[in-house]
């Protein structure tokens, strides 16, 4: 992976812009030096790391907009930054680029319970909405493992899923409106607390856009009540094949989980070492599975679900009889992660999406990757989604170990792409999958996207190198620009 080579006149140009950036946000709102900006040189892709031109961390939207303004006007490139738990290089920094740090925008603004919605700023971690809300019944339902640590705004940037989003939703299916700031420096609304906006669908290309488009400044998200009852089974087997194929079976008799999660052999051993909260340890597959609802209809699923799971030889099944169990169920799985990271000195989390009923099949082409490349890996994955998240395990001090893991992990993405899935599932493309974007478009769907940039970003200033492995200038691609959210089309007829 290669970063663009730093503009030398940009650089040239750093005492004056970082003048100018501290006549915006006055105080300790510009950092400068080396020491204080090295807490930005990376983010969740962590086997990369490069020092930013600067750091300017505003607090109030107008000095977002005046930051976006000069940048525009002078030509300086602007990565912008939420926590920094990106897991494809979407928030690394540039040398030649402002880091914008989204952090002091933490704030609930509004809690509105007769529109089911709460408004907040950027910099609000994912759990913080749903504590927010939670004495009063209510919850919000997108819940990525790293919610404890992940703000909103990088949420609505890389289209964040969780457990709980095969039955609720991605992030995309939980936002109502945003507050953005566009690269020239105005600034605009899209959505609001209605169920629809008009117009052209803005609000859904900017969920997903990965810090291309504009900056996003504020979100206003559903929050949904919980339900009146959810428990989870527990279900082993002696297999990853078979608990695939349950996970198949489940959807194909029209059951739609809460949430359905899967994890393999070494993800299990790890995640029981962590926490122990009682995984089986002599299974291959471990499915958790959550039913929510009235109480009747849970017990009735329950039932449903035992007897497909039996029908497919699971050798242990486990319901959770109290809140307090079912969420030691759903402990385990939330820090897969980083119990992970107690058998190996580095990993290297994959994210790709597959089509369910090839869940079997890709699981044992894992294997044999595995094998080809000398790396474990351990597999724990959206399974109701067909969300994969391959963990490879590798040590970065060893020579050439980092590199055959890319490798690893790039036939894994290509597998998900010949099996008619897709390259990225909730973490984005930023720089870990940009090269292989042409494994799944063309060269013309590459150049569509790149004009939509172009329509926003025509100077090409926001998060440069990431999403696209060649960068076309726009006037190459045909040049149109984003205006008070409207999308000029000088080639139709005019009513």
């Amino acid at each position: 992976m290669q970063m663009p080579e730093p503009d030398a006149q940009t650089l040239a140009r750093r005492d004056e812009i970082i003048a100018a950036m501290r006549t915006i946000v006055v105080g300790e709102g510009v950092i400068a030096d080396d020491t204080g900006m090295a807490v930005y040189e990376s983010d969740g892709l962590t086997a990369y790391r490069q020092l930013p031109l600067i750091v300017v961390l505003p607090e109030t939207v107008a000095q977002v907009a005046a930051v976006m303004r000069y940048c525009n006007e002078n030509a300086v490139k602007i990565v912008p930054r939420g926590a920094g738990t990106s897991l494809s290089g979407g928030a690394l920094p540039a040398a030649d680029a402002i880091t914008l740090g989204l952090g002091k925008f933490n704030r609930v603004l509004e809690i509105d319970y007769d529109n089911r919605c709460a408004v907040v700023q950027p910099g609000v971690t994912n759990l913080g909405i749903t504590h927010a809300v939670e004495a009063d019944g209510y919850y919000y339902a997108p819940d990525p493992s790293s919610q404890i640590a992940c703000t909103i705004g990088g949420n609505v940037a890389e289209n964040s899923g969780g457990v709980h989003c095969l039955k609720y939703g991605l992030t995309t299916n939980n936002i109502l409106g945003i507050e953005m700031v566009l690269p020239d420096g105005e600034i605009l609304r899209l959505g609001g607390k209605h169920m629809d906006a008009e117009g052209y669908d803005l609000l859904g290309l900017m969920t997903g856009s990965e810090g291309l488009l504009g900056v996003i400044t504020e979100v206003t998200v559903r929050i949904l009540p919980k339900p009146a009852t959810a428990r989870a089974l527990m279900i082993g087997f002696e297999s990853s094949e078979a608990g695939g194929q349950c996970v198949a079976d489940i959807i194909g008799e029209g059951i739609i989980p809460g949430g359905m999660e899967m994890m393999d052999r070494p993800a299990i051993k790890a995640a029981e070492a962590f926490v122990q909260v009682g995984y089986p340890l002599d299974v291959e597959a471990l499915l958790l599975v959550e039913l929510d609802g009235p109480p009747v209809e849970v017990d009735y699923l329950i039932g449903r679900v035992r007897e497909i799971a039996e029908g497919l030889g699971a050798v242990s099944i486990r319901v959770s009889e109290s809140e307090e169990e079912r969420n030691q169920f759903w402990a385990g799985r939330k820090a897969a992660f980083p119990a992970i990271g107690r058998l190996t000195p580095d990993y290297y989390c994959m994210d790709g999406t597959i089509p369910r009923h090839r869940l079997p099949d890709v699981l044992a082409r894992i294997g044999e990757l595995s094998e080809t490349y000398g790396l474990g890996v351990a597999n724990v994955f959206h399974a109701g989604d067909g969300n994969l998240h391959p963990l490879i395990m590798y040590d970065a001090n060893e020579p050439g170990e980092l590199d055959r893991a890319e490798q690893f992990g790039a036939d894994i993405l290509r597998l998900c792409v010949e099996v008619g899935g897709v390259l990225t599932g909730e973490h984005g493309v930023g720089v870990e999958k940009r090269d292989l974007m042409p494994e799944m478009f063309s060269e013309e769907d590459l150049n569509q996207q790149q004009r939509v940039k172009c329509a926003f970003d025509p100077n090409q200033l926001l998060n440069p190198g990431k999403v696209f492995p060649t960068l076309h200038r726009c006037a190459e691609l045909g040049r149109m620009h984003i205006h008070r959210g409207q999308m000029p089309f000088p080639d139709l007829p005019r009513f």
